[in-house]
């Protein structure tokens, strides 16, 4: 039982950094454009290219 002395703490500032990495996240932009990347990875580059040029 009095491990929990220490396991709680500990919990509570784990849980407390995600969330302020998340925060920290989500000011930053970084889920902006989901839709973007997952595109960009079906696209062929060698199309592009014959497209423009």
């Amino acid at each position: 039982m009095s491990i929990l002395i220490y396991l709680i703490p500990v919990a509570l500032f784990l849980g407390g950094l995600s969330l302020l990495g998340f925060l920290w996240a989500l000011r930053s932009g970084q889920y902006e454009d989901l839709d973007g990347a997952a595109q960009r990875i079906l696209l062929d580059p060698e199309d592009e290219d014959r497209k423009q040029g």
